[in-house]
């Protein structure tokens, strides 16, 4: 069994990063600039753009937090990104999710210029994705077919089961995964929760991509042996054991799917730090588009 490090991994990407961001220099290019906009107090998006700020400044990026009171108007939201999508300076920026209540994210997401959108949550990006094009592939699955090439882990000709269908994960994997590219070419099987007889579908699966938000949801007994397994899950569950009074699971009971796998990822140090490090790379890859022609 080998464990797929995405802390590892997440590492070697950002040396990388941080080594051609000091090239691009060098060459006289403009640095790299991620601004993020976060609307409200909530813990854990404060968190996670906290260590997305951290990450711009270990590979040499520029970056910018907005950080506006629950409050705010949808129309003052889009008024912050209209600014941001007109400045040369900002090469992708992000609104960190979910916002509250009161305003529409879809609407939010429509707002941001598709050529800035580093999140590739736009439906131009998203469409140029599903038809495999040149385009900023969202940052969750894009850490996936990172962490699958990296490893080595065969996909052609493999039978991939996608737990999940939400538009951040499962329903991108599934396409990109079946596409005709290096980590691709697989067969592809989507579940959810009206999905039924899913325990026999899991067991034919070569790869597993788990994503539906339900704790340890995927036990031994539902895989085959030498199944590939990704978890993309992350859930705080009560441990009065430990000091915070939680521990961090994903979405697969990983000590005992663990001793029937060929590869699988941790919870934590799996999928999650690879989130922030393909972040990076879009981020690059939208200031070379705009820098060198």
């Amino acid at each position: 069994m080998t464990i797929l490090d995405g802390k590892k991994t997440a590492a070697d990407i950002k040396e990388e990063i941080a080594l051609e961001v000091s090239e691009l220099q060098d060459r006289g290019y403009k640095t790299p600039h991620l601004a993020a906009i976060i609307v409200g107090n909530d813990g854990a998006s404060l968190t996670y753009v906290n260590a997305k700020v951290k990450a711009c400044e270990r590979v040499g990026f520029e970056s910018t937090l907005l950080r506006l009171p629950e409050e705010t108007t949808e129309e003052e939201l889009l008024n912050e990104i209209a600014v941001l999508n007109v400045d040369n300076d900002i090469d992708g920026f992000i609104v960190q999710l979910p916002l509250p209540d009161h305003i529409d994210e879809q609407k939010v997401i429509m707002a941001v210029d598709p050529d800035k959108d580093v999140d590739g949550f736009h439906p131009t990006n998203v469409g140029k994705m599903a038809l495999n094009l040149p385009t900023f592939i969202s940052a969750t699955p894009f850490g996936i077919l990172e962490l699958l090439d990296r490893y080595n882990v065969e996909t052609s000709g493999k039978h991939v089961v996608v737990l999940g269908r939400s538009h951040i994960v499962g329903s991108p994997m599934s396409i990109l995964l079946s596409q005709k590219r290096k980590v691709g070419n697989a067969t592809v099987t989507m579940c959810h929760s009206r999905t039924k007889n899913l325990k026999e579908i899991t067991l034919q699966a070569d790869i597993i991509v788990a994503a539906i938000g339900i704790p340890e949801f995927l036990k031994a007994d539902m895989v085959k042996d030498n199944v590939t397994v990704i978890d993309v899950g992350i859930t705080r569950v009560a441990d009065s054991t430990k000091k915070s009074g939680f521990r961090l699971v994903g979405d697969v009971a990983f000590n005992e799917v663990s001793e029937k796998s060929e590869f699988i990822t941790p919870v934590p140090g799996g999928v999650g730090p690879m989130t922030i490090a393909m972040l990076l790379k879009n981020t690059l890859l939208a200031c070379k588009r705009k820098s060198i022609k």
